[in-house]
């Protein structure tokens, strides 16, 4: 059996020395050099061509390099390939980090101080305790959790909320269109850690975004896809909301001539949030392989139904 793998030649190089060394039993072929397709069962991509899918007759997994499979066509997949996303302690970190440093910024009024900065304004704002900043995560699977569980100890009154029901500790929780309502009017910060998906596509809009307190601010570290930019910047520009920090965008890379570039309300980071570390993301991919061999369930597939 062989992985193909599609994507950075420097993390490939990791990664053939690693499975080399922990998993010599499993092949290790890019499609530069030469590999037998039907002895290829896994895949690791970011985004294969429908012609690649095509040509490997016993593909059984496809294994995503990062946290997201939006990127997939589900359609020009063969209905019986697996389909999995990364999960691996530096995707985690990485998220929570950022997350951590986006809420602590606004929570602490840094947009407020670059503006005066620019202004050459000296002016000091009123300190808000953490208890009474409200912060809600939309998407409560591994990340979001992760998340929360990072920013309890500031004593940020958290909230979640997701399409299915969840009992988190320390988290008030809503789910599903009948919670949504109660769960934006309590979030002073709102992160949003959605899937990419058709029913969460522009889920970030004037009818969502409105219904957030006066003077929220938003973190979006999901995907691009789920913010309707023109909402945000409307929103920004009438004083409903104080602030944004986007870490990604749709296209990316944004053009030059976005409007959020120049916009003194909003923080742009290059979809740096959370990067896959090439070595526990060989083993993590190792430990799956290991899982399917054995007949257990595999560590991040995905529901293809569902999209995540």
């Amino acid at each position: 059996m062989t992985l193909l793998y599609t994507s950075d030649p420097e993390r490939g190089r990791i990664w053939r020395e690693i499975f080399a060394a922990e998993a010599p039993d499993v092949g290790f072929a890019d499609p530069s050099e030469p590999h037998d397709p039907a002895a290829v069962r896994y895949l690791a991509a970011w985004s294969p061509s429908a012609e690649l899918i095509a040509s490997l007759p016993r593909l059984e997994i496809l294994f995503s390099i990062g946290a997201g499979i939006d990127q997939f066509d589900m359609t020009r997949l063969p209905p019986h390939v697996r389909v999995v996303r990364m999960i691996e302690p530096g995707i985690t970190a990485g998220m929570v980090e950022y997350a951590a440093m986006a809420t602590l910024a606004l929570h602490r009024n840094l947009i407020d101080y670059r503006v005066a900065q620019g202004e050459a304004r000296w002016s000091p704002i009123k300190l808000v305790p953490a208890g009474e900043r409200r912060v809600g995560v939309m998407g409560l699977g591994n990340l979001g959790q992760a998340v929360l569980k990072a920013l309890a100890p500031f004593g940020f009154p958290l909230s979640g909320w997701s399409r299915s029901a969840h009992q988190i500790d320390g988290v008030t929780c809503h789910a599903g269109a009948a919670g949504m309502a109660a769960f934006l009017a309590e979030c002073d910060i709102l992160i949003c850690l959605l899937p990419l998906t058709d029913a969460t596509r522009g889920i970030l809009c004037r009818d969502s975004l409105s219904r957030l307190p006066k003077g929220a601010a938003l973190i979006n570290v999901g995907r691009g896809g789920h913010l309707v930019e023109q909402d945000l910047l409307s929103l920004l520009d009438e004083g409903h909301l104080s602030g944004a920090v986007l870490d990604v965008t749709d296209p990316e890379p944004l053009p030059g001539d976005h409007p959020f570039w120049a916009h003194p309300r909003i923080i742009i980071t290059p979809h740096v949030a959370s990067m896959t570390r090439a070595d526990s993301a060989a083993r993590v991919l190792i430990a799956n392989i290991r899982r399917h061999e054995a007949g257990e369930p595999l560590d991040g597939e995905v529901a293809r139904n569902r999209g995540y």
